[in-house]
């Protein structure tokens, strides 16, 4: 009962900073910061200590997967190298440079912790970047934070487990490595396998409640077992994330995916906001801990001013290369080819029975300029599945080449890169983990105010950087976006798909040729929602046509044309417009 009330009051206080920060146009986690630092210091609030454990298992998988979920896979897939490289080297080379700093300036502070609180420092946060993602700054700068700080947790808090080991042991560099590949490894696999199981049982579980509470023991599902196993955990979470967001939209239903949406959402808004109240409650008894040291306040005040400075100047030193290497490669792809390449698959789709050589298999945009060629099969269903998949492939590597060449990097998406990378709960909460010696009060608060820092000072400012660079302004559009010819395409399938007469009702039998007709003038002038005339019979085939739509979406969701965020909306609609006319269907009388 002691506890209740402060529960309710932090939800409360979470609602209520949601609410003001979109007022006051300040990200609400800051806010929340703020509240919970002047709580914690009120005279009556006693001392405020988290279990890392609650964080790093109860906090973490549930945010990571939910943001796995909702990340754009089209363009996740297409900056996977620039990710994994700031997920991955960014994160180890910034743990050494922070490591010797930290051996360095602290007296007997090994090597070995100092390059633990380096990793602690290192990764930046999945939470503190819904900061950045509200700023309306270019999708695929968004993109590459948020899948940088999905999957650099796993790189961190190996380097933290290899460091804290060597500390009582011997460090081997085979060892870590070896260490590293099996914990990436069995977190796909285990992600994966889970990710999967659970579509297949929340497809059985039809209603949408129940199916939302299966969908809550998915992170925790796929987290525990690799733990378990070695693995990491929050990448597990994150694959089965992954899994979900590509599988869903074809496995449930429209009611199922709009109840996951729904209460994903409140339990993003809960668990972010408590994270960040939880930082500012905190403090004061960090800063207790540094004042009963011998150093005091200043001596950890200044190792995390200049860490932080640290970390900032190598990830714009690494942030550059990753601009300079992404627009040299832009630069480099060969749009032509590709158009020469779909020019011949034209002319053997349209008839050309010629002699016809096309490459051993099709092209990507970055597959090399020389490819070994064979003649087109001979055989029909071959040569069709052949001339399929080269129509997908060839379709999407000319998508991938105008998402690169359209969307391309230069020094200002670096600087918000640079900038918009944020240390947050995951630096706090390993810090909690380090081994309890003399040193580490001090390691902590180093940790606590890189964050606390790192948050309010980048997070502040990021905004004012994204105005100053003229980024505010025109560049949420993502590339590929064409909402209105992706609107085009669906009515163009439902008009074709009721001209063949392929539609049937409930019953499986053709729908009358005059309501047909009907509903196909309806999508020509670009108004078939209104079916205010129509009887059961035209909902049925209001159904049929959404369905036909679907499909449709279904196969433009895999060559790349369409931005996700389009697609997305575009299947919002669909089951909106569906849960309407089922609604209509379902009324009494």
């Amino acid at each position: 009962m002691d506890l209740l009330v402060p529960v309710l009051l932090g939800v409360l206080a979470i609602a209520a900073s949601s609410a003001v920060g979109r007022k006051l146009g300040v990200a609400s986690p800051l806010l929340l910061l703020a509240v919970g630092i002047g709580v914690g210091y009120l005279p009556f609030v006693g001392t405020v200590t988290v279990n890392p454990e609650w964080i790093l298992v109860g906090v973490l998988p549930p945010l990571l997967y939910s943001a796995a979920v909702n990340l754009p896979a089209i363009e996740f897939r297409r900056d996977l190298r620039p990710i994994a490289g700031l997920a991955v080297a960014l994160v180890v080379i910034s743990s050494l440079v922070l490591g010797v700093f930290f051996w360095a300036v602290v007296p007997g502070l090994g090597l070995p912790l100092g390059i633990a609180l380096g990793a602690i420092l290192s990764p930046t946060d999945a939470v503190a970047t819904t900061i950045a993602k509200r700023l309306g700054i270019a999708p695929r700068v968004v993109t590459l934070l948020e899948g940088e700080s999905l999957l650099n947790d796993a790189t961190a808090l190996v380097l933290l487990r290899t460091a804290i080991a060597a500390i009582a042991s011997s460090f081997s560099l085979a060892e870590t490595v070896g260490q590293f590949v099996w914990s990436v490894v069995i977190a796909i696999v285990i992600g994966a396998i889970v990710g999967w199981l659970s579509l297949r049982l929340r497809v059985w579980v039809r209603n949408s409640a129940a199916n939302t509470a299966v969908s809550f023991t998915v992170p925790f599902i796929a987290y525990l077992p690799t733990e378990h196993l070695g693995g990491s955990g929050l990448v597990a979470a994150v694959v089965a994330g992954l899994v979900t967001s590509q599988l869903a939209p074809s496995r449930l239903t429209p009611e199922q995916r709009m109840s996951d949406t729904l209460n994903w959402r409140t339990i993003e808004l809960v668990l972010e906001g408590a994270v960040f109240l939880l930082m500012g409650l905190e403090l004061r008894e960090i800063v207790r801990a540094n004042l009963q040291s011998e150093e005091g306040l200043w001596h950890g005040t200044w190792l995390a001013l200049v860490a932080l400075a640290i970390v900032l100047a190598v990830r714009a030193g690494y942030v550059a290369f990753v601009v300079w290497s992404q627009g040299r490669r832009a630069r480099r792809l060969d749009r032509d080819r590709l158009e020469a390449f779909s020019d011949r698959l034209d002319a053997v789709e349209s008839g050309d029975t010629a002699p016809v050589e096309l490459p051993d298999r099709p092209p990507s945009a970055v597959t090399p300029r020389r490819m070994p060629h064979r003649t087109l099969p001979t055989d029909p269903v071959q040569r069709e599945r052949f001339l399929g998949i080269a129509r997908t492939r060839v379709t999407r590597a000319l998508a991938d080449v105008d998402y690169y060449q359209g969307a391309p990097l230069d020094w200002r998406q670096g600087a918000v890169i640079v900038w918009g990378g944020m240390r947050g709960v995951v630096t706090l909460a390993a810090a909690q983990t380090l081994p309890r010696d003399d040193e580490r009060a001090l390691l902590v608060f180093v940790a606590f105010l890189v964050a606390a820092v790192s948050l309010t000072l980048q997070g502040f400012t990021l905004p004012v950087l994204v105005r100053r660079l003229g980024l505010a302004d025109g560049e949420a559009e993502p590339v590929g976006g064409g909402r209105d010819q992706l609107q085009d395409e669906l009515r163009t399938a439902a008009a074709s798909a009721l001209v063949s007469g392929e539609l049937l009702d409930s019953d499986g039998h053709p729908f009358d040729a005059d309501l047909t007709t009907r509903l196909g003038a309806r999508l020509a002038e670009r108004s078939a929602n209104d079916d205010s005339e129509f009887t059961r019979t035209a909902l049925e085939l209001r159904l049929a046509v959404i369905g036909a739509m679907r499909a449709r979406l279904e196969e433009l969701t895999h060559d790349g044309t369409f931005a996700t965020a389009v697609l997305r909306h575009a299947r919002a609609e669909l089951d909106a417009d569906e849960i309407g006319v089922q609604l209509r269907m379902d009324a009494p009388g």
